[in-house]
């Protein structure tokens, strides 16, 4: 038994049973250990950001963690945009990050790279393994870290001559330290500010799962209080039967106005909310200047416990949580004419099957379809939340592999696309059940949008040629083909309704090039 072994061994023994991955030579022993061991599935992203992206989302719709499976410090680095992505969603991710031979470090080899401080960047947990006989106990280690916090990244780099030198056993992860609490005083005193008319309950994390999301309903039914969330929460759950939480609005503008006159803001779970980027004469924090705010909880302590803490608090555990406290279904009807991001969501709200899972990467086009499918059947929405692009398309197979028995609708503007179209391959080699809805406009016209909120003037030859994606412009159709996914181009709403119903209604992945 060698080390790269005791590590497949330790994640299996720890309950670690997916690995997304882009190996080099460097990581061969451990693609051997893999190989022998078909318990643990292996799943082959052509872009390392496609390995972290659905490692990511594999962690918000399954609770659980996975490995990756990464080559060198260029190869972290590739994947490092969703790992800044999967850490401003507070996922659990375990990085198996190969290195050169320890003997072969002095000399100055072509894919030679700083990993220690590559995985820094990003990792929560960074450990280099000594030697093969601390390979296992490394391994559990990263395990536990992952699991730590409510989820954290963990990067363990495995030289080439620990994965190949001999070494026995394998080791199991210890449960994660427990999650430090708030203390009774701060749960009464938070209490107190939710019951002055109009205060917030600011969420995020684990307490926006539809397990836990409850509690926060009965907490608004004893104080009356609004609940709201980050725009670009990690995950939310939606449509019928969910609680009524309110995004943050993108624009800081916009948001200040969601904000205005709030005595109270308690975030648990939630990070001050704040504008997406700094722009000239405004203010960064989105609150109102005269609001008071009660940071009860951060996202690494037990969110979950405090949500039900603030509850018995108000004496409102007990209260029952009736259809009419949540969001009701409202059927919509098929839309006709042009392809606009309303008309998308009208058609989505009307199609899809309660339990999907719905990614995220429309950008300009989101808050439209957003809007019109906030009360469609039951639904799950998944953001980009560090902002970082190019997540849409690993995050659906991410989720597809963590809920095979959910259609995955994923949302993805044509510019952000480019960055991971690799994973359209995945999604046709694991036969995932996922409808993508490719929204071509043919430009990042969120630029476009900030030139103006920057107070800048609209594009001109130079800006357009930086923000534009065409001239050519890019066959959707085609190279969703040449990934082995079907796909479909389609013109009006007419087109899209029958394109939307039969990728739906069809095992495996389908493309629709809706274009704007």
């Amino acid at each position: 038994m060698n080390g790269a072994e005791t590590l497949a061994d330790t994640l299996l023994a720890s309950g670690v049973t997916v690995c997304f991955a882009n190996p080099g030579t460097s990581e061969m022993h451990f693609v051997s250990a893999l190989d022998a061991r078909p318990e643990m599935r292996c799943i082959l992203c052509l872009f390392e950001g496609g390995v972290t992206g659905a490692a990511d989302a594999y962690f918000r719709m399954s609770g659980q963690v996975a490995a990756t499976l990464l080559h060198l410090a260029p190869g972290f680095a590739n994947g490092i945009a969703n790992l800044h992505n999967a850490r401003k969603a507070g996922s659990g991710v375990l990085n198996v990050m190969g290195d050169h031979a320890s003997y072969h470090l002095k000399f100055e080899t072509p894919l030679k790279g700083d990993t220690e401080a590559m995985s820094r960047t990003v990792s929560h947990w960074t450990r280099k393994a000594e030697d093969a006989g601390s390979v296992a106990r490394d391994g559990a280690e990263a395990v536990r870290a992952a699991r730590s916090a409510n989820g954290q990244i963990a990067t363990l780099i495995l030289p080439a001559d620990a994965a190949w030198s001999e070494a026995s056993g394998q080791a199991v992860a210890a449960p994660p330290p427990a999650l430090p609490r708030p203390s009774q005083d701060q749960i009464s005193a938070a209490a107190r500010a939710l019951q002055a008319p109009g205060a917030v309950l600011f969420l995020d994390g684990a307490v926006l799962r539809p397990e836990h999301s409850l509690w926060a309903v009965r907490v608004q039914k004893a104080t009356g209080c609004r609940l709201m969330t980050h725009y670009l929460a990690g995950r939310i759950p939606r449509g019928e039967g969910a609680p009524r939480i309110q995004r943050l609005s993108y624009r800081i503008d916009d948001a200040r106005a969601d904000l205005k006159g709030v005595p109270e803001l308690v975030l648990l779970g939630a990070s001050r909310p704040a504008g997406f980027f700094a722009y000239p004469g405004k203010p960064s924090l989105s609150e109102d200047p005269s609001s008071r705010v009660t940071e009860l909880c951060t996202a690494e302590m037990d969110t979950v416990w405090t949500l039900q803490a603030l509850s018995v608090e108000l004496g409102a555990e007990a209260l029952a949580v009736t259809p009419a406290d949540l969001q009701p279904y409202e059927p919509s009807s098929l839309p006709a004419g042009p392809i606009t991001p309303a008309a998308i969501g009208q058609a989505l709200a009307a199609l899809m099957p309660s339990g999907t899972v719905v990614v995220d990467e429309a950008i300009t086009a989101s808050g439209p379809i957003a809007a019109a499918t906030d009360k469609a059947r039951a639904h799950d929405w998944l953001n980009v939340t560090g902002g970082a692009i190019g997540f849409g398309l690993p995050a659906a197979v991410g989720a597809a592999v963590a809920c095979p028995d959910r259609r995955v609708l994923a949302l993805q503007a044509d510019g952000s696309a480019m960055y991971t179209l690799q994973s359209l391959w995945t999604m046709a080699r694991e036969e995932l059940d996922v409808t993508v809805v490719l929204l071509a406009n043919r430009g990042y016209q969120i630029l476009r949008l900030e030139m103006l909120n920057l107070g800048l003037p609209p594009a001109g030859g130079n800006a357009r040629r930086m923000v534009d994606v065409a001239g050519p412009e890019l066959d959707w159709v085609a190279l969703a083909k040449g990934h082995g996914v079907e796909a479909v181009r389609v013109t009006d709403m007419d087109g899209f309704n029958t394109a939307l119903a039969a990728g739906l209604g069809r095992k495996g992945p389908y493309l629709i090039e809706a274009v704007l």
